[in-house]
């Protein structure tokens, strides 16, 4: 039996060696044709065997321009006035005469007290006046007899100066009479409630019929006046100098007030003046610009981005954005040679404008730099141009900010216009 199983063994095993080398020879073929392949593709890709093929990119040219030096900051919309009417007497509240969120004008009428009671109070001081006046009359009448008499040696002279002083007396009394009167009709004006500003009347805190007094919270109205508004903002103190440097010149500090978002220019202003204390907790100074706010994009208690004229700087050399990289050693910029060859360049970031950076560093009018496919580029490495943005220019009549290119563009302000 055992040389039986031996000799059923060795064909089996003869076969299963037969079996592994052709499967094996045809591994070896399989893989020996898809080499050349591979190397072939690698050298489309710009790896493996065609790793030296050169990274499409895109670049712009350098150029000058004029950069405004603007400071951002965040700030609230602020009525240039806001004022609560209340009623200055007292009485039940007959009619209203202004619709919530009415625009109204300085002067207008707004509501009417019951007048009556106060009517009733100047009907009282004109009969006081009247009689006090008749009396008077009839003193002076009588000093004048009198002072006849006496230059006839008719009377005593005691007799004269009594009658002249009960004359005073009459006149004092017929003055506080007139008093009287004034005050019932000033009553009776303060019953009709007018528009102390023009601007734009808020919710109303009461209705027609409800009792008044002048000694109420709430009033009759509020109106926030509109035309111009005023936004307050806090910039940091080490730009002091430089603003009022510019203010005691007698130069115009041009503002402009931003959206939330930062994308929309909603107001065009000027400073109007500064604070006179530091926060000495923020290291920051409040300060209040003006803006006509004709359309009334600014609303009160609006919050917007600010951006305040420091200055311009001229003839700056400018970058798109996208341009500038931040590395280990700081920023720089691709620059490529007319050999197709890059070489980092660093560059210290200025003024942002829009889509543009001033920079300063070994850079010439006309030199290219790279704004996009930068990732994989190193010092000496071929590039291949695939398309040529110039570099926006300062945006002296954009009112749009382009979004941000990721993390390698510098911490920029709000694009806006240059007025």
């Amino acid at each position: 039996m055992a040389n039986s199983n031996r000799r059923l063994t060795k064909p089996k095993m003869a076969i299963a060696v037969i079996v592994l080398a052709a499967a094996g020879y045809a591994g070896y073929s399989y893989f020996s044709a898809a080499a050349p392949a591979a190397d072939a593709g690698a050298g489309r890709t710009g790896r493996g065997g065609g790793a030296n093929r050169p990274q499409p990119v895109s670049v712009a040219e350098l150029k000058t321009a004029d950069v405004p030096i603007w400071v951002s900051a965040v700030g609230t919309a602020v009525p240039r006035s806001l004022v609560t009417v209340h009623t200055r007497v007292d009485g039940e509240l007959l009619s209203v005469h202004f619709r919530e969120g009415q625009m109204v004008t300085q002067g207008q009428l707004l509501a009417e007290i019951d007048p009556r009671p106060y009517q009733v109070q100047l009907t009282q001081a004109n009969g006081q006046l009247a009689r006090d006046a008749a009396q008077l009359k009839n003193a002076e009448i009588d000093f004048e007899r009198y002072r006849e008499l006496w230059a006839k040696d008719s009377i005593a002279k005691q007799q004269v100066d009594t009658q002249e002083a009960l004359v005073r007396q009459y006149r004092g009394t017929v003055e506080a009479d007139q008093g009287q009167v004034d005050s019932a009709k000033l009553q009776l004006t303060y019953a009709h409630i007018t528009a102390p500003i023009s601007g734009r009347v808020g919710l109303r805190p009461v209705d027609a019929g409800n009792q008044v007094h002048a000694s109420d919270a709430t009033g009759i109205a509020v109106i926030a006046q509109l035309q111009p508004m005023t936004v307050v903002f806090a910039v940091p103190e080490s730009y002091l100098p430089a603003i009022n440097q510019r203010v005691a010149g007698g130069a115009e500090v041009a503002v402009e007030a931003w959206d939330r978002e930062q994308k929309t220019r909603l107001a065009s202003g000027r400073l109007l003046t500064t604070d006179n204390l530091i926060d000495t907790a923020t290291g920051t100074i409040k300060m209040k610009a003006e803006f006509a706010n004709k359309d009334s994009t600014l609303f009160p208690n609006q919050f917007v981005n600010t951006r305040l004229l420091l200055g311009v700087r001229k003839a700056a050399l400018v970058v798109p954005g996208a341009a500038v990289l931040q590395g280990s050693r700081g920023a720089y910029v691709y620059v490529v040679d007319g050999e197709s060859a890059v070489t980092s360049v660093p560059v210290t970031p200025g003024p942002v404008d829009g889509g543009v950076v001033a920079v300063e560093g070994k850079l010439q009018p006309g030199n290219r730099v790279v704004t996009d496919g930068a990732d994989k580029l190193r010092d000496g490495a071929k590039v291949e141009v695939i398309a040529a943005n110039a570099p926006t220019t300062t945006p002296a009549s954009s009112d749009k900010t382009p979004g941000a290119r990721g993390k390698r563009r510098p911490e920029e302000a709000p694009a806006a216009a240059a007025n």
